[in-house]
């Protein structure tokens, strides 16, 4: 085989990340008032989108907005009153835990299991890292509940949100700070907070 066609197919093989940032369109989150219940109306679509499987996403939903519900026809119903922005913040965070490289960014991934262990594997660039273990619950960090609604803390924002708002961490808490930038150490007022998730302004 001549050198010249050895090249094409070799850079036919190469993953196009040029544009991979742009393939990740995720739907924003739908939120519908079901008596004691809400439902996550779109909740198959946005799992589609991440090339996710949507049962996973909803037992995401459950623990991280800390209730139940079911997950049925596309639609998950939860046990509480939640509106777009909780459903909205959990795909950030699930998209970064799941979905998102941590190397290079890109969306390009896949969950495969290696020993018992639930791995990210990057087709993009290759990286392969565990995600059994959570952001939040590395190190010595105050307890969920050591953040309360209507107080001040100072904390550094780690990541980006899909909306790119910035994103730091607390216990188990994952606090979204619009404004801020990854890298930043700053003071917050938690204005309110939803299962393990809450919302903060840059105070």
């Amino acid at each position: 085989m001549e050198y010249g066609d050895s090249l094409d197919r070799a850079l036919d093989a190469v993953p196009d990340i040029g544009s991979a940032g742009d393939r990740l369109s995720v739907p924003d989150a739908v939120a519908q008032t079901d008596g004691a219940f809400t439902r996550f109306t779109n909740l198959g679509a946005v799992a589609d989108a991440l090339n996710r499987d949507p049962e996973h996403l909803h037992r995401f939903v459950q623990q991280t907005l800390a209730t139940s519900g079911k997950f049925e026809d596309g639609v998950g119903r939860y046990n509480g009153g939640f509106d777009d922005r909780d459903f909205e913040r959990v795909v950030d965070d699930y998209t970064e835990e799941y979905v998102r490289c941590s190397e290079c960014g890109l969306p390009d991934t896949r969950l495969v299991q290696e020993d018992r262990n639930l791995m990210l594997r990057c087709d993009a660039c290759g990286a392969f890292r565990p995600v059994t273990k959570s952001k939040r619950s590395q190190g010595t960090q105050p307890s969920k509940n050591d953040l309360e609604a209507g107080k001040t803390y100072t904390v550094k924002v780690t990541d980006t949100g899909r909306k790119g708002d910035g994103v730091a961490h607390r216990g188990e808490y994952t606090i979204f700070v619009p404004g801020a930038s990854e890298g930043d150490v700053v003071d917050v007022y938690i204005e309110n907070t939803s299962g393990n998730l809450a919302f903060a302004r840059i105070a």
